[in-house]
């Protein structure tokens, strides 16, 4: 494969209109190229707009400002170039695996009988031979991905993009598909020239990549952009491997100007989203912090758990909003109101934390305020999940309530009614609870 330059991206941005008229920028001034014989991770938390990031570079988004080129022509539509793969499968559920495969080739108007030679071809090489006259109802999640990839490599791009392909599958079944991707990858007649995959795993994103490129939030910014210079195959428990793991780490959970008094304020849902956490898993952090002395790398707490430490991101996200965490570098430091949120008694629990949700949490802050507003203290859900498509989509926007909900529940701030689609305020939301300063213990 020679170092030809795919993929341009020049000072791009993009931005959403928020229902107020206003904008909101999910990244901005994005400069990088993806050249052939790479894999690049795009490597950042959720929200950080990797995956809006992805789909401009296959032409199916438009950036707001800057330009996208493939082999140096601006894209004006849809990448032919680039195939891409969805975490979701985005099977069509009433063709079989071979009409799956074929669907791309059919849109590029391939005949018949060279449409079905080469979805043959495709599912012989991704380990689906056999299966081809199967539905996807039919099939494991991991087989139904292997359609994906089919699917994609069938049209033999220069680009192939993945969007967090690996995510939906158990542990085992992700680590054999990254394997089997990676030995295809490493041979002369594999489809594709380069590979772009979007993901939140660290130790995925050292496995698979030649280049990491870390994304920052609010808005999308590259943070660092390096070269992973292990041969290939890699050994997760190389001291070379392990450095550049902890390094990532201390990327994306120590970097950014801690979030002030004043830009809480004036957060908004969608400039803020909340992080994907129980109360009870960051509370549970805040325990273990508090437990080991009030200070803890975070590598050491996923590997004490037995977990992938890339589950511990949402829960540290979590406890840093509401300040009872403070991350530096890749260790985490108890706050004052952190030890005594984890040490009260679970009524003055609660209290602290209806306090710091509501004043922190920019979506449980709206409820609240909208709910006050009301002259009954009611709301229908729909209110807030028609404004949080407008930043999110339908799916996200769901996902973001629910975690509001979830929240306000435990804190007693509001109630919600699934039968009714109701939400209510509920006995905390006027709770005094004394300003606490949250230095570090």
């Amino acid at each position: 494969m020679t170092d030809d330059v795919l993929i341009e991206l020049d000072h791009v941005s993009k931005s959403f209109n928020k229902p107020d008229g206003g904008q909101l920028l999910v990244f901005d001034d994005i400069t990088l190229n993806i050249v052939a014989g790479k894999v690049v991770a795009l490597l950042g938390r959720s929200g950080c707009g990797k995956s809006t990031l992805l789909r401009i570079i296959a032409g199916l988004i438009a950036p707001t400002t800057g330009k996208v080129l493939y082999r140096n022509t601006e894209l004006v539509g849809a990448n032919a170039g680039a195939a891409m793969v969805f975490q979701n499968f985005a099977l069509m559920p009433w063709l079989t695996v071979q009409k799956n495969v074929e669907l791309g080739l059919q849109a590029h108007r391939v005949a018949p009988a060279e449409r079905r030679r080469r979805a043959l071809e495709a599912i012989d090489l991704i380990g689906l031979d056999g299966f081809q006259s199967a539905y996807p109802k039919e099939l494991s999640g991991g087989m139904r991905q292997r359609v994906g990839f089919a699917r994609a490599l069938v049209l033999e791009p220069d680009l192939l993009l993945m969007d967090e392909p690996f995510s939906a599958l158990d542990v085992l079944t992700a680590e054999n598909l990254r394997n089997e991707l990676m030995t295809l990858w490493t041979t002369q007649d594999f489809p594709t020239k380069a590979i772009c995959l979007v993901t939140h795993n660290i130790e995925e994103a050292v496995m698979l990549a030649d280049r990491i490129v870390v994304l920052g939030s609010n808005p999308g910014r590259i943070l660092a952009d390096l070269p992973i210079e292990l041969e290939r195959p890699r050994d997760r428990r190389s001291p070379a491997f392990e450095a550049l793991v902890d390094e990532f780490y201390e990327l994306l959970t120590g970097t950014g100007p801690a979030t002030t008094a004043v830009e809480f304020a004036t957060a908004t849902p969608t400039s803020h989203p909340l992080p994907h956490a129980t109360v009870g898993g960051l509370a549970g952090l805040v325990e273990i912090v508090h437990g080991k002395g009030g200070r803890v790398d975070i590598p050491d707490i996923a590997a004490d758990l037995g977990i992938d430490a890339k589950e511990l991101l949402p829960l540290i996200d979590a406890a840093a909003l509401l300040d009872f965490v403070r991350v530096s570098g890749g260790d985490l430091e108890l706050t004052t109101i952190g030890k005594d949120f984890t040490t009260a008694d679970i009524q003055r629990s609660k209290q602290i934390f209806a306090q710091q949700a509501r004043t922190r949490a920019p979506l449980v802050r709206t409820i609240c305020g909208a709910l006050h507003d009301c002259p009954d203290g009611t709301l229908r859900a729909d209110f807030f999940l028609d404004i949080l498509q407008e930043g999110f989509g339908t799916q996200d926007a769901q996902r973001q309530f629910d975690i509001a909900i979830g929240w306000g529940r435990y804190a007693e701030l509001f109630d919600y009614n699934s039968q009714t689609g109701q939400i209510a305020g509920g006995t905390g939301a006027e709770t005094p609870v004394p300003v606490l300063t949250g230095g570090v213990r």
